[in-house]
């Protein structure tokens, strides 16, 4: 009975072991290429579980989810100008044709980036080349990343791959070159602001010559006009006056003495010294009289 117990026992493992050894699983993640005796016989793109034939077959396993590649330092690219920039850029990319992908670099997703960057590597020297510092920085950045990507995608189809974008994360100048050119910039930055301060003053001087010229011929008008009123008023008063003195040449005399009187005793203070019969005293002495 022991002995039945066991070979059952045996039996259930060993149909266990060629079971596992018979199934395998794709997940909606992976591709899978099935070999047998070193042949590719088979690919399994959709997920689920899968037989295979145990000892005869293998299966390996692709990732087919999208892939990124970064530069390990930035490349150093020559500009139509003939003046280095430093690049760094990134590849997003994956795997479409698992069995052209293994025929081509033997599944190797090293040797797939290699040829991947080698390819754009190619490119951005002819395309830069053609290209000034202002065009790779910001002019036709964009225009360059479709260009690489398409290009690239040509080249990649033939290994089983689609390239699906081509990133510049960062265009630089060398260290060496950037403060030559920050110099530049600096001395350029200088001379215009110069030039504008020099335009600013002339043009200052001459809306302040124009306001004092504007200015003296105000105060030429103004004074010629008063002028004009004070030598009017005067001329009117005066025609008072005579028309008033031909009336009665009396009272204007008499008016004018007072006036005279007014001015001259202002203060107690004021001192006038006189001959007693001098004309000035005639209207005081006629009063006198007259009051008597």
């Amino acid at each position: 009975m022991k002995n039945h117990l066991g070979s059952i026992l045996v039996g259930v493992i060993v149909l266990l072991i060629i079971g596992s050894l018979s199934l395998f699983v794709v997940d909606q993640r992976q591709n899978a290429i099935v070999f047998r005796l070193g042949e590719v016989i088979d690919v399994r793109k959709e997920p689920g579980l899968y037989f295979k034939v145990p000892l005869l077959d293998n299966v390996r396993f692709f990732d087919v989810r999208i892939l990124t590649t970064d530069t390990a330092e930035p490349e150093r690219f020559l500009t139509s100008e003939k003046k280095n920039v430093l690049v760094d850029l990134f590849v997003k990319w994956k795997i479409t044709d698992v069995r052209q992908f293994y025929v081509s670099v033997q599944g190797n997703e090293l040797l797939a980036q290699t040829r991947l960057l080698q390819t754009i590597n190619d490119g951005l020297r002819a395309e830069f080349g053609n290209r000034t510092v202002h065009d790779v920085v910001s002019g036709e950045r964009d225009k360059i990343m479709e260009l690489m990507r398409a290009r690239a995608n040509e080249d990649a189809i033939k290994i089983g791959v689609e390239v699906l974008d081509v990133r510049l994360k960062r265009v630089d100048l060398p260290q060496e070159v950037s403060a030559s050119v920050y110099s530049r910039m600096e001395a350029e930055r200088k001379r215009v602001a110069n030039e504008l301060r020099s335009t600013g003053f002339a043009e200052s001087e001459k809306i302040r010559a124009d306001a004092d010229r504007q200015k003296e011929v105000i105060l030429a008008q103004a004074y010629r006009d008063a002028q004009r009123v004070k030598g009017e008023g005067d001329a009117k008063a005066t025609s008072t006056y005579s028309r008033a003195y031909e009336i009665n040449p009396e009272f204007y005399a008499f008016y004018r003495s007072l006036e005279a009187y007014k001015q001259s005793f202002k203060n107690k203070s004021d001192v006038l010294v006189l001959e007693p019969n001098s004309e000035f005293f005639k209207y005081l002495k006629s009063s006198g009289k007259t009051g008597k």
